[in-house]
């Protein structure tokens, strides 16, 4: 039932065509790339929501006291303004890519 909920499931990007005679090419840099990426922006993700619910809980089970508060307080804006980052320096990828023409968010070895 919970699978059925995920629309679809990126896997690692594939490296056979990469290969010449089971011998790594400057060519296998692309797939390289593409996953290690891939899997620091998942990565990212995971921590910012356990950095979400870390500030959460703290704030919940502060009781009152002003220090755990405003701790509880930066750990959320903390997340929050690394999510920022992480959303902003994508979009200025995207920006380059419109008004110059080059496909930067795509990594390729021609």
């Amino acid at each position: 039932m919970v699978f059925s909920l995920i629309p679809y499931i990126h896997a690692a990007e594939d490296w056979n065509s990469t290969l010449d005679n089971d011998v790594a090419t400057i060519g296998s840099l692309v797939p390289l790339f593409k996953n290690i990426v891939s899997a620091v922006l998942a990565f990212s993700g995971v921590v910012l929501f356990v950095m979400l619910l870390v500030g959460g809980f703290s704030f919940l089970f502060s009781g009152g006291d002003p220090k755990q508060v405003q701790k509880a307080q930066g750990t959320i804006t903390n997340a929050i303004i690394g999510l920022v980052v992480i959303v902003g320096s994508y979009l200025i990828l995207k920006i380059i890519e419109v008004f110059t023409g080059v496909t930067v968010t795509k990594f390729s070895i021609p």
